[in-house]
């Protein structure tokens, strides 16, 4: 049984060799693009699971793919990013990617950052965890629904992960490194900036929804849930 169909949209060859190989070997089913209209229209047409995305890419960037992947997708995406480009990364993040990975990368390590992803994506990975709910915030990991006062608002699955986390234990301040910790694992190097960006994301979208007291940040101590009582 393949562990997930994983699409690559990367224009170097020497790169997608690499990722079909590792992935391949991990049990993954790869289809590959070598630019951004043709990756659109693969994930379009193949359904992914994960989109690993380059975010160099000619004539589209990754950026834009992302963009235009937003507005009909919630599939997990995960950046390739040249190394130092710092910019890039926090930008892709904002954009609503789930991760991302810096070039020369581990394929140990992008494969089991992609795993990481899709686990806490696969609504089966979450069976058996009812609805956590917090004011008029209501998020139902098994569904991968997130809901303000009956609307509902568009997660990526970092941010899922992130708000999921904060309502096991809503009156609990968690600390930065331990929220860190939860969310991306232990042996993963992650910066500030990379928390700070999907903080950012999901306090916007959700105070977009109406709940704009959703995430308290407790100064020198840490994140917890704010009532979300909404306007």
């Amino acid at each position: 049984m393949t562990a997930g169909t994983i699409l690559v949209v990367d224009d170097d060859p020497q790169i997608r060799d690499v990722l079909r190989i590792a992935l391949g070997r991990a049990g993954f089913t790869v289809t590959e693009a070598v630019d951004g209209a043709t990756g659109l229209a693969a994930a379009a047409q193949t359904n992914p699971d994960l989109v690993v995305l380059d975010i160099g890419l000619p004539e589209m960037d990754g950026r834009e793919v992302c963009r235009q992947l937003r507005r009909t997708s919630e599939v997990p995406v995960l950046f390739l990013t040249a190394e130092g480009d710092e910019i890039d990364r926090v930008v892709g993040l904002e954009l609503g990617a789930d991760d991302y990975v810096t070039k020369p990368f581990s394929p140990r390590e992008l494969v089991a950052r992609l795993r990481a992803i899709l686990k806490r994506t696969r609504p089966e990975e979450a069976s058996g965890r009812g609805p956590l709910k917090r004011g008029g915030l209501i998020l139902d990991r098994e569904r991968h629904v997130c809901t303000v006062m009956g609307a509902p608002v568009a997660l990526t699955a970092r941010e899922m992960e992130l708000l999921s986390r904060l309502l096991d234990r809503p009156d609990h301040v968690l600390p930065r490194p331990r929220l860190v910790d939860l969310i991306y694992g232990t042996n993963v190097n992650v910066s500030d900036r990379t928390v700070d960006s999907h903080l950012r994301n999901l306090r916007s979208k959700l105070a977009e929804a109406g709940c704009d007291d959703a995430i308290e940040t407790v100064h020198g101590v840490g994140i917890r849930m704010g009532p979300c009582l909404g306007g």
